[in-house]
């Protein structure tokens, strides 16, 4: 399976329409989408769309940009199209995929304890799957990526999850200065996918 992992569009849908375009010339078969999608929660409109005009399957959670309301909306005019993995867990070919949106700051921030158990509730569901990839927003704590900003904090929720489930991918975006840093932690290789589209095979 192909995958591209992206995410901090942040309401530009030209960047949309090229990371789609990308999407089919490399033949990706699942669009992974780690929140941001809007900017301050305005105009979701073809943020999603273009990857599906593509014939792309479409996985995605939310950033502190993006709120519950926005996100319920979503979730109703995509239906099983692009689904929202927040607190669930898919299973496509033998790869589980599970998630948690929103973040550890922001008008609707998460408690570190949510996060965790979101994850732990998503990840149950493709426990029994040898291969496994985490979405979130955030970055979990003690890694690199911490250092570019002192306005983001890690995660220590995000951090727990990977320890104790210890998937073979962790995607996540919010630090834009970190984009494209691959850090281990463990037997996990956590990737700041960023909005440039992180594209591999699994």
């Amino acid at each position: 399976m192909r995958i591209m992992s992206t995410g901090d569009f942040h309401g530009d849908k030209n960047l949309v329409k090229k990371l789609a375009d990308k999407a089919e010339k490399e033949e990706v078969d699942l669009v992974l989408i780690c929140g941001d999608l809007t900017h301050q929660d305005k105009d979701h409109k073809g943020l999603i769309g273009p990857f599906l005009e593509k014939h792309k399957k479409v996985l995605f959670v939310g950033g502190n940009h993006d709120s519950t309301a926005t996100l319920e909306v979503l979730k109703q005019k995509y239906g099983y199209q692009a689904k929202h993995i927040n607190g669930y867990g898919l299973k496509y070919d033998d790869i589980g995929i599970f998630g948690c949106g929103g973040a550890n700051i922001g008008w609707e921030a998460l408690e570190e304890e949510e996060i965790f158990a979101t994850l732990e509730e998503g990840h149950k569901g493709v426990s029994y799957l040898d291969k496994k990839i985490m979405v979130t927003h955030v970055h979990p704590t003690g890694i690199v990526a911490e250092k570019f900003t002192k306005f983001f904090p890690g995660s220590s929720g995000v951090r727990k999850a990977i320890e104790k489930i210890q998937p073979d991918f962790a995607f996540c975006c919010h630090v834009h200065e970190a984009e494209g840093l691959e850090e281990q932690v463990g037997k996990t290789k956590v990737v700041n996918v960023g909005k440039r589209g992180f594209i591999f095979d699994l």
